[in-house]
């Protein structure tokens, strides 16, 4: 008897730890004590819903408690233009405190790696708005000066290089965040309502690649499938005339290196598909790097005949300590070198901030996992190669 009285004593504890995965917790504090109430909107796709409301007490605190299935993006405010974003996800606990009447920027968040991307990207996009914004009336005022025809054209291009510096930071961003939500926070922002950050026609690569991981990532979240919609729209709607006059009109960017293996011979990394590719950037120099590649020749053995490859990209200056490192360590993978060392190309277009790094592509081509080393890059394997 007392044996049923123990199971069943575990089960609503059971219950309870199973609801707590599938909570969000949002504690907040608002320095503004004329407001009574403080509002959480869900966003669907592109329109917020409001979900809850939370009293805000004489401390100044706040709390919402919410159940989720999955990560989602949240807006949390006193109204439709004056909140914060959110990018939450089942368990985390938020602490978000507003400092000030301006919350969409005037607020610390902690506990929610996706909000914290999410402040990031909104801070930068404010910055970049008051600096053109200040150039439009330093403009407006030039107009009017004698000096105009001198001063007008280096305003225009101090406008211009900084919609260019909005763009290469949200490209970055996005290249390093290809398993975050927050990805498609960053391929969608606006400058104003009728310009994006990414105007390029060049950009909708990025779009094709954001779409490809977050499948992989989140296939059942309707902001992937929201996404992935809006891409094919984008690619109809370009006919290959206008294709070819953009590509010859503007220089080409591809994220598919074609480098010279340590043989002398030219491999593309797209020759490859078919097999899991382990793209991998390195330097001979770096102790970790080397650590690295001793755990990969263990990897590399287990999984090569199953179908997983590595394609290195070097980035020493001296060609012949990267020679001299492969030949030591009898790496037997695909070991290239970038042909311009002091000019990384690839290196630049995947954003390598430090090394080692690396970024793994499925048999179609999609990258479906960023900077995995070690034991992290033997569970993915094991469960790729296990199926």
């Amino acid at each position: 008897m007392k044996r049923y009285i123990v199971i069943l004593a575990i089960i609503p504890f059971l219950a309870l730890i199973g609801c707590q995965k599938n909570r969000i917790v949002i504690d907040g504090t608002v320095k503004d004590k004329s407001r009574d109430y403080i509002y959480l909107s869900k966003v669907d796709i592109n329109k917020p819903i409001l979900i809850d409301s939370s009293k805000i007490n004489s401390k100044g605190n706040f709390r919402f408690s919410i159940n989720a299935a999955e990560p989602d993006f949240y807006q949390v405010g006193f109204s439709n233009v004056n909140f914060a974003n959110l990018l939450a996800k089942p368990g985390e606990k938020i602490e978000i405190d507003f400092n000030g009447n301006n919350l969409y920027e005037d607020y610390t968040v902690t506990g929610s790696d996706g909000s914290e991307q999410m402040q990031i990207l909104d801070l930068k996009l404010i910055d970049t708005k008051r600096k053109l914004d200040s150039l439009n009336m330093l403009y407006e005022k030039a107009s009017a000066e004698p000096d105009f025809e001198t001063r007008g054209p280096l305003l225009e291009q101090a406008y211009l290089d900084l919609i260019r510096q909005q763009r290469k930071f949200n490209i970055e961003f996005i290249l390093g965040n290809l398993s975050s939500l927050s990805a498609i926070k960053a391929l969608y922002q606006q400058i104003d309502d009728e310009t994006y950050v990414l105007y390029d026609a060049r950009d909708l690569q990025y779009l094709k690649i954001v779409s490809d991981s977050l499948k992989y990532h989140f296939p059942e979240s309707k902001h992937t499938k929201a996404l992935i919609s809006n891409f094919e729209k984008e690619m109809s709607q370009f006919t290959a005339r206008r294709l070819e006059m953009t590509a010859n009109s503007l220089p080409e960017v591809k994220l598919d290196p074609d480098l010279k293996d340590i043989n002398g011979e030219r491999i593309t990394l797209s020759s490859l598909r078919g097999k899991y590719v382990l793209l991998a950037f390195w330097s001979a120099e770096s102790r970790d790097c080397i650590a690295d590649n001793l755990q990969l020749k263990e990897f590399y053995r287990r999984y090569n005949r199953m179908g997983f490859e590595i394609y290195q990209i070097n980035l020493d200056q001296d060609e012949t300590v990267w020679r001299n490192a492969v030949r030591f360590d009898e790496l037997p993978w695909i070991n290239t070198r970038e042909d311009d060392p002091s000019n990384p190309k690839n290196a630049r277009l995947y954003n390598v901030q430090s090394l080692p790094m690396n970024y793994l592509y499925d048999p179609e081509g999609n990258i479906i996992a960023t900077n995995l080393h070690g034991r992290n890059l033997q569970i993915k394997l094991n469960q790729i190669f296990s199926n």
